[in-house]
């Protein structure tokens, strides 16, 4: 049974229960060994690391990596983050006619940015790309999605190796010297949570700058208001966040014992969702949830989690979207949506967002 959690108040609830884990071995169906063979989703439930683990463990993980995320080093990357910006659209600038905003503009930034803190060779990082999107895909087939993950898991494998022979300044070989220093951070732990950051720290923040482009270029009333400077790129990516999340749905999370919710209760060793694009559009939380409004005060959301497992790199991810959004209109404010194009969605369960974005400048 899994147990599909929509609305905005009984997620943030269920997200910060103690009675709620992510140990994939607290889910009846996954401990009894019931999953067919090739289920798409298994990576997200059972590669070790930070977002499948609690308490102690998921507290020792996440401090490692909470390192490279703390308010005063994403500070130190946003000299790097404005000149990516202004570099990408110099060569956006070039192109003619038109050309798919996502491809050019909201994939190579977030991708580029990741990759240096994890110390990606810039050759590995749209091979990487390509297959942490067959990842999330829900429309690869069983085989496609297994092949995907070992080449991922390999790739990452062999980055930690020559991280190991040939160490550099960033997060890999931060992680490496941890653990050769005798915490009890395994290999498998290792990749695994290069795997989350690398998945988490692109795929995000490209759906984000692509979802809140689109929201503005379709209400341009609303994009008067950030050029006027009536309201700041800030209250852009909030609103974007709540209205059209970047993350559909994450899974899983695991109920410890029974938990009752209103006349519902579920089971000890069931499933949960958490549907972080229908809470965002719960009207029950959001008065007319489905207005796209800047002026929506505050634009409180859940897309970034709640509770133990909140985002860590949520404050890099709003600071790439701001700086992407607010150097991209005020560059070229004509920007506009290419005649013709139709938008075609992501075939993801996870992934919220679309596969393209034609626009001309």
């Amino acid at each position: 049974m899994v147990w599909a959690v929509t609305h905005h108040d009984t997620l943030q609830s269920l997200l910060a229960d103690p009675r709620v884990g992510k140990d994939a071995r607290l889910w009846n169906t996954f401990r009894e060994g019931r999953l067919p063979e090739g289920w798409p989703l298994l990576n997200f439930i059972a590669v070790p690391g930070m977002v499948t683990t609690d308490g102690a463990d998921h507290r020792r993980l996440r401090g490692l990596v909470s390192q490279a995320f703390t308010p005063r080093r994403i500070a130190g990357l946003a000299p790097a983050i404005e000149a990516r910006t202004i570099a990408l659209l110099d060569e956006v600038a070039k192109l003619e006619g038109e050309f798919d905003l996502r491809r050019h503009f909201a994939y190579p930034l977030p991708m580029q940015v990741i990759g240096e803190l994890l110390g990606l060779a810039l050759e590995q990082q749209d091979e990487l790309h390509e297959l942490s999107d067959t990842m999330v895909s829900s429309s690869a087939t069983p085989a496609a999605a297994l092949a995907a993950q070992r080449d991922l898991n390999a790739l990452l494998a062999s980055v930690v190796a020559a991280k190991r022979a040939e160490p550099g300044d960033d997060l890999t070989t931060d992680l490496i010297a941890v653990r050769e220093a005798g915490d009890r951070l395994s290999e498998a732990e290792l990749v695994g949570t290069l795997l989350l950051m690398l998945v988490a720290g692109h795929e995000t923040t490209l759906n984000l700058i692509t979802n809140a482009v689109r929201a503005l270029l379709a209400h341009p009333d609303q994009l008067r208001l950030v050029l006027d400077g009536e309201q700041p790129w800030s209250a852009v990516v909030e609103e974007t966040l709540r209205h059209d999340s970047p993350v559909g749905q994450f899974p899983l999370r695991y109920a410890s014992e029974d938990i009752a919710v209103g006349d519902v209760v579920i089971r000890r060793g069931e499933a949960l969702l958490a549907s972080y694009a229908a809470a965002g559009r719960d009207s029950g939380h959001h008065p007319d949830a489905d207005r796209f409004d800047l002026t929506r005060q505050p634009a409180k959301h859940l897309s970034l989690g709640h509770g133990p497992h909140f985002c860590l790199g949520s404050g890099l991810a709003r600071l790439e979207a701001e700086t992407a959004l607010r150097h991209l209109f005020t560059r070229f404010p004509g920007l506009a949506r290419a005649q013709g194009r139709t938008d075609e969605p992501i075939a993801s369960f996870v992934s919220n967002s679309v596969r393209t974005l034609w626009v001309t400048v």
